[in-house]
């Protein structure tokens, strides 16, 4: 094992030297925007993330002008990255670093999963990245491929669990380079090792894995039911709420019904009990507030 591991090591990282991703966010050492690219990079793919973290940075350029903001103007800012209460984390999460850390994020995994948002996975890359720290990383794209590679995976979609693959990150993590291995990792999961298509005959030791040669694809599974209306989900009502109150008035807000006009082509008034939950959900995430118990002049604003 430890010959092979020096093998798979020895290529994976010559690969990286020479078909690794360029990001403006690795190989850097301001912590603040490392911070800001982890939390963008949750649920939402690394091109987009390309586009708006340049536009982000320029109305935030430091970790103190986003721990002063109001939160309604991170999420504006926040436009066109989706899933807002990360946004709301991201705020939150600034505002304590600059009360208890000093501006400074802590150098621990407990201290950073205490944080607002910050799991294993983010806290672990933080390590990484921020600290210098030799410490395994897995997301979605390495627990595919360490599943792939080191076990007989006959489906496309399967799996190992978490935690084994966790534990198979820290067996196989380098003493040097810990942080260009984790990069390439990530990297060879996201483009090569795909969860649809993978390009075997472009991974660095495909000839090593153990499923190159028994995988097969399944009938794509049925997805899951979510809360919906006319067929729209209500995660997407929800975007569609703030991105309204983005563009409206910070002082007037809007008319409950105007909302509901404006997300929803023939609002009825039996719809109102719909969008009443969808609004408390999202005043619950800290991204509006309602505000007037009177229905008929109840008005919502960006948090």
């Amino acid at each position: 094992m430890h010959i092979r591991r020096h093998r798979i090591v020895a290529r994976i990282l010559r690969w990286y030297d020479r078909d690794g991703r360029t990001f403006p966010w690795r190989g850097i050492s301001d912590q603040y925007r490392i911070l800001l690219s982890e939390i963008m990079l949750q649920q939402t793919q690394a091109g987009r993330v390309l586009q708006l973290y340049p536009v982000f940075l320029r109305r935030f350029p430091t970790l103190a002008s986003l721990a002063r903001a109001p939160l309604g103007d991170v999420i504006v800012a926040w436009r066109g990255m989706g899933y807002n209460n990360r946004a709301v984390r991201l705020h939150s999460m600034a505002r304590v670093l600059a009360g208890q850390h000093g501006m400074q994020l802590p150098a621990t995994a407990e201290a950073l999963t205490a944080l607002p948002g910050i799991g294993k996975y983010t806290a672990h890359a933080l390590l990484s990245s921020v600290h210098g720290r030799r410490v395994p990383i897995v997301d979605i794209n390495v627990r595919r491929f360490f599943s792939r590679f080191f076990f007989r995976m006959e489906t496309l979609d399967a799996l190992r669990p978490e935690a084994e693959i966790w534990a198979v990150a820290a067996e196989q993590l380098p003493r040097s380079r810990s942080y260009d291995w984790n990069q390439a990792l990530m990297d060879i999961g996201s483009t090569l090792c795909t969860k649809r298509n993978p390009l075997c005959d472009r991974c660095p030791v495909s000839l090593l894995c153990a499923s190159r040669l028994v995988m097969k694809r399944v009938t794509a599974a049925r997805r899951k039911w979510e809360p919906s209306r006319g067929g729209i989900p209500n995660r997407i009502y929800r975007g569609r709420i703030v991105e309204q109150l983005r563009t409206a008035s910070r002082a007037k807000g809007m008319t409950v019904t105007a909302v509901g006009r404006r997300i929803r082509p023939g609002f009825a008034p039996s719809d109102r009990s719909w969008l009443d939950g969808l609004l408390r959900r999202l005043a619950d995430d800290g991204l509006v507030i309602v505000r007037n118990t009177d229905r008929l002049n109840a008005r919502v604003f960006l948090a």
